[in-house]
């Protein structure tokens, strides 16, 4: 469950740090995937459309967060 997690966290830190690429430049690499936030969330909320850039961001910073509490779990111990 801890991987899942941190896989999770490292998803919305791409999510959000391409986001915020794209509204500042141009996003050659995975736009598709990596910018169905911005399209998908950011596209149909008004308020989050004013500040894209901050919307982007602060999701890659949910992301990490996310990894962080990930790592502060405890491991799973193997059972024989």
């Amino acid at each position: 469950m801890r991987k899942v997690i941190q896989g999770v966290g490292a998803l919305l830190v791409l999510m959000g740090i391409s986001g915020a690429i794209d509204h500042l430049w141009t996003q050659p690499v995975l736009g598709i995937v990596l910018n169905a936030f911005d399209r998908l969330v950011v596209a149909h909320v008004p308020l989050l459309q004013e500040n894209a850039v901050l919307a982007n961001l602060g999701l890659a910073a949910c992301g990490v967060v996310l990894v962080g509490i990930a790592e502060a779990l405890p491991r799973a111990r193997n059972r024989p």
